[in-house]
């Protein structure tokens, strides 16, 4: 699997423009690993074949810009289309947390929601048809949100990369384990939360 990653994002100059790709269709597609490449791609600025910085830069702004995709369809379309859109059972729960937060809690939600699997599709959509935040104000967590979480993967993958520098599969598969750790820790969290609050 890491190799095929590898490949996939190489150490060439245009890995910089996968890494934004990624992240920016991840937005609306969320079956795209682009944490995973991130991670990855940190890997390979730990073993040197990529610029830190860049693959940062690249991550959060391809996560804003496919952010500003969601928030713009969802302005557009406007709620029942988006919920037609993901009419599952998960997503629709998805997307009635994610308006909740938005109501309740303010715009840091849209920080928090990158960090929660399936949160950070369902927010930017709510955000868009709810109204709940002109995009200028959408704008500022946002930015904010991607370069938190570019920040972070790239530098899982990065510290992994350096301690593993001769054998960077084995900083990947930490690196990974770390991302899907703290992944669950904060979906657990948020169950807690909302079985407490249904029982109050």
């Amino acid at each position: 699997m890491f190799q095929t990653l590898v490949n996939a994002v190489s150490g060439a100059w245009w890995s910089y423009f996968i890494v934004f790709g990624v992240a920016m269709v991840d937005a609306f597609f969320p079956l795209v690993p682009s944490e995973t490449v991130l991670i990855t791609a940190g890997v390979l600025a730990g073993a040197g074949d990529l610029q830190l910085w860049l693959v940062i830069l690249a991550g959060a702004a391809g996560a804003v810009a496919g952010d500003n995709v969601s928030f713009a369809l969802g302005t557009w379309v406007g709620e029942r289309t988006v919920k037609r859109w993901f009419s599952g059972e998960k997503a629709q729960r998805r997307l009635h947390w994610a308006e909740h937060q938005l109501l309740t809690r303010g715009a840091y939600i849209i920080i928090v929601a990158r960090f929660i699997p399936g949160g950070r599709t369902a927010t930017t959509f709510a955000a868009g048809y709810i109204h709940a935040f002109p995009w200028r104000k959408f704008i500022v967590y946002d930015i904010a949100a991607g370069l938190i979480w570019a920040t972070y993967g790239a530098l899982l993958g990065y510290v992994g990369g350096k301690t593993f520098e001769a054998h960077p599969w084995k900083g990947f598969i930490v690196a990974f384990a770390v991302a899907s750790g703290i992944a669950l820790v904060i979906e657990g969290i948020r169950h807690l939360r909302a079985r407490r609050g249904a029982t109050e």
